[in-house]
């Protein structure tokens, strides 16, 4: 008899697996294993499709938002660019699919851009499936496209609210964007930029203008904080000429805005993708906001990375721009990650960071 009941428990204990298993599977998880939620799956369904024009032998294609529900609307938008990360462009969609950046299109957050209540949300995608990833030779490409784009939608998008972010080598690209094409922007965002090898200091002249706030977490595997986003960030801080328009948010750890822990430590772009509040619309987990000076800054739901980017605006009158501007790449080429030339790098900016912390551990070496 006992046996028997044992049995039961047993079968009963196997049959909930089954169903928590059927259950698990019939949920859509993207790459990155987070679940395609009900509310998300109907955010990527407001995007629509498009492709730019082909240039230098490259044609780009993109989802895009359109906050213009009636032909009557005569409202100048903002535009908002936002390149996904490496793994995320192979098919048309993966750039809103394997990362929740379609949350930005959510009626909330929408009507967290000042004046308009509303902005075009873009998001190229960077031709994996041909070996590139947000390479050089895509910089007039992707402007082509912007630059059609704007022609396309000319009625209602303001020109001098162009604002540009991205991840990881999306990140990488929004700095070349902006030094290629700086007035052609209004404010940046980039994440984890990984703009390996580094480009000269120099070309970090040409972003003196204008605002950034750059987001990085402390336990990047990828694009690590202290070698390369600290190196990136100290670059922008000391060619600011107003200093508390540029901002750098730290994570302690990558985490999702309940404050568990994200897959992996390189995902810093979920705070930026829920406009940096936690779950509770408090204080993202972990993460500290400063200024060009090194002063905090505190935020204030609502206003978070989207009523930040709302307030700024160019000269910009969405003339399309031949070339790449002020970026050139005649010379310049991509690298691996780990290529000789990174390590070699990495490890100079090692040995530079060592002896900062060297020295200012000495007054307590010497006690």
């Amino acid at each position: 008899m006992k046996f028997r009941k044992i049995l039961a428990v047993l079968l009963a204990a196997l049959m909930l697996v089954s169903v928590c298993g059927a259950a698990a599977s019939a949920a859509t998880v993207n790459s990155n294993g987070m679940i395609i939620t009900e509310e998300w799956q109907g955010l990527i369904d407001r995007f629509e499709g498009g492709k730019g024009p082909e240039t230098n032998g490259y044609q780009l294609d993109y989802k895009y938002y359109s906050p213009v529900e009636k032909k009557s609307d005569k409202t100048k938008y903002p535009l908002v660019i936002f390149l996904h990360g490496m793994g995320e462009g192979k098919y048309d969609g993966d750039q809103i699919f394997e990362n929740p950046i379609a949350y930005w299109a959510s009626d909330e957050f929408q009507a967290r851009f000042s004046g308009t209540k509303g902005a075009y949300v873009l998001c190229p995608r960077s031709l994996e499936e041909k070996g590139l990833f947000w390479d050089y030779v895509l910089v007039e490409p992707l402007r082509a496209t912007i630059d059609d784009f704007i022609a396309q939608n000319k009625k209602n998008i303001d020109t001098t609210r162009i604002y540009i972010g991205g991840f990881s080598m999306g990140g990488k690209m929004t700095l070349k964007m902006c030094v290629a094409y700086t007035d052609m922007f209004a404010a940046a965002f980039p994440i984890c930029p990984a703009w390996i090898p580094f480009p000269d200091d120099s070309v970090f002249e040409n972003l003196a203008d204008l605002p950034i706030w750059m987001t990085s977490s402390k336990n990047d595997p990828a694009v690590n904080y202290y070698l390369v986003a600290s190196h990136f960030w100290n670059l922008i801080k000391e060619n600011a000429n107003d200093k508390t328009k540029v901002r750098f948010s730290t994570l302690d750890r990558a985490v999702f805005p309940d404050g568990k822990s994200a897959i992996n430590g390189h995902f810093s772009w979920l705070a930026v993708e829920h406009d940096m509040f936690s779950e509770e619309n408090g204080d993202y987990p972990g993460m500290k906001t400063v200024d060009g000076n090194g002063d905090a800054v505190t935020l204030s739901y609502p206003n978070g990375m989207i009523s930040w980017l709302s307030q700024f605006k160019s000269g910009y009158d969405g003339t399309p721009i031949e070339g790449t501007g002020n970026l050139d790449i005649t010379e310049q080429q991509e690298s691996p990650l780990f290529s000789l030339d990174t390590i070699i790098q990495v490890l100079k900016e090692l040995m530079v960071f060592i002896q900062q912390l060297y020295d200012a551990l000495q007054p307590f070496i010497n006690m």
